[in-house]
């Protein structure tokens, strides 16, 4: 070759051939097979060169780089044709497997719901473009469709089918990553320490934009290899965003903006009995607005009013509840057995009771572990809770009424003198009942209050006084709970009809619980009779 950069460019396009080619010995043998080749490839060009007209006159002699340009270039072309055929037919396997293919055409995504209307509970949505099975079709302008695992209904002026969706469908079938898991987190970067930017819930479909060692990269961030299933398919259905799920259960949303707790009153009046208390971000809905500046709320259990300046409405109710909605493990039988490892073969180390909600730290196969109080967590099987983004509630409570007798007396004011700190911080060691205190600085701070000296450790406490049963509790006594291995490592104060309050955790602060959220190990009457 006399030209060096004709002979550079020639050899950039024979590598590629060659690498694009590798499983190809007959065309590897053809592009090294010297004259042999070179001579077939000629004979090629002037059978060619004749079919088109004497005319045309002879055919010029291709140079040996000119010829075997050409044949890099057939091998190209050759294998872009086996790979649109191959893609066709994917296309088509993917297609067919659709009876009755929707595809839906909207900027956004569509809503698909519970039943057929508007008003009726969204399950999940179709992006525009995504595909689903229409199982019928309803005289009310809706179909009745299956698609990503999900079952609902979609309204029918947003979809496209028959023939319209076989062609859309041909432009629309990519490789995507289709999720087997549950739940799985899409990452920053191709790494297991990376931070997730989302997570991907089973049988969620995404494209794909390349593929790493045990990554595959999505437009969104990276999902481990493992966890999902390559095809070409369609997108499908996905579930509605977990947290947003959370409104499915408001049909007028409030939010308790306060710092600590807001009172729910038996009457729209200042005067009005406390039957209960809504914690900080706590939610309600909102039944009916109230002159004088009041609203008629239901927060789970408790239906009251609460004073309207301290409840967030509209758009900004929705904005505080997606920040400070948690995944919680809601406790759905009478007693569950918490253990302090992931297997019915494993200790069973205290019990829980129905209804409690419990912070949610890690999802194992057929396990939750939850978080108990700081540094105290156990496991808990899936079978027996709920696990769901949901946000505080209302708490059932009334401020105790003093009593005639001078001990009565005692026992409720201390009660009700510890309720003023209910939401503030706790601090691991702290004793100081507005700027943060751990369990027993909670405990040793309020019945300092009132003359008594304890210890500043829970076990050192649960000597003192004396023993007394569940049944014979009363506000002020102090109930005691342990680790996994026995040991005491949380107290909290009987406050009556059941409940206790207690400094519980970084997470929650100074809350209010059952007595029995978990199983007490002590109960010490230390005020006495």
């Amino acid at each position: 070759m006399e030209n060096k950069d004709e002979q550079k460019d020639y050899v950039i396009r024979l590598d590629r051939a060659r690498k694009r080619n590798k499983q190809d010995d007959r065309k590897k043998l053809f592009i090294y097979g010297g004259g042999a080749a070179l001579f077939l490839l000629l004979a090629f060009a002037a059978s060619s060169a004749m079919k088109k007209g004497a005319s045309a006159g002879p055919a010029p002699l291709a140079t040996g780089s000119e010829a075997l340009a050409v044949e890099s270039e057939a091998l190209i072309q050759s294998e872009e044709a086996d790979s649109l055929a191959k893609e066709a037919e994917e296309k088509a396997r993917v297609i067919s497997s659709y009876s009755n293919l929707g595809i839906v055409q909207v900027s956004g995504y569509l809503n698909v719901r519970k039943e057929p209307g508007t008003e009726a509970d969204v399950v999940g949505k179709l992006q525009g473009d995504s595909a689903c099975e229409i199982l019928e079709t309803l005289d009310s302008g809706w179909y009745h469709i299956s698609s990503g695992g999900i079952e609902g209904y979609i309204h029918s002026e947003y979809v496209l089918t028959g023939e319209d969706a076989r062609k859309k469908a041909e432009e629309l079938v990519k490789l995507r990553a289709i999720v087997q898991v549950d739940n799985l987190n899409i990452r920053k970067e191709p790494s297991i320490s990376s931070d997730a930017v989302g997570q991907g819930l089973m049988n969620e479909r995404y494209e794909v934009i390349d593929q790493t060692e045990g990554w595959v990269q999505i437009p969104s961030g990276y999902m481990s290899a493992e966890y999902v299933k390559l095809e070409y398919s369609l997108n499908e259905a996905r579930k509605l965003d977990l947290k947003a799920m959370i409104f499915n259960m408001y049909k007028n949303i409030g939010i308790s903006n306060v710092d600590n707790y807001l009172n729910v009153r038996e009457e729209p009046s200042e005067s009005g009995k406390v039957i209960a208390k809504m914690p900080s971000k706590a939610a309600g809905d909102i039944l009916e607005t109230v002159e004088g500046g009041w609203y008629k709320i239901q927060s789970g259990p408790i239906t009251g009013y609460v004073k309207s300046d301290y409840i967030l409405t509209g758009q900004a109710a929705k904005d505080e509840a997606m920040n400070v909605a948690e995944l919680m493990a809601i406790v759905n039988t009478d007693m569950l057995n918490a253990r302090t490892e992931p297997s019915t073969e494993s200790k069973i180390w205290t019990q829980i009771s129905n209804n409690e909600r419990y912070p949610v730290l890690q999802q194992v196969d057929g396990w939750i572990q939850i978080e108990l109080e700081e540094d105290s967590s156990a496991y808990v099987s899936t079978d027996f809770v709920d696990v769901r983004y949901a946000l505080p509630l209302a708490i059932k409570f009334s401020p105790l009424e003093e009593k005639a007798n001078a001990e009565s007396s005692m026992r409720t004011q201390m009660v009700n003198y510890a309720l003023q700190f209910l939401g503030n911080p706790y601090v691991w060691a702290g004793t100081s009942l507005t700027k943060g205190a751990d369990c027993s600085g909670f405990t040793l701070s309020v019945y300092s209050h009132f003359g008594i000296g304890l210890p500043h450790y829970s076990g050192a406490q649960a000597g003192m006084g004396k023993a007394i049963k569940s049944a014979d509790m009363k506000p002020g006594d102090l109930l005691f709970y342990a680790n996994s291995g026995g040991t005491i490592n949380h107290v909290a104060m009987y406050i009556g009809n059941g409940q206790i309050i207690h400094a519980a955790s970084r997470r929650s602060g100074i809350k209010i619980s059952t007595w029995n959220y978990r199983s007490p190990v002590r109960i010490r009457n230390i005020i006495g009779d």
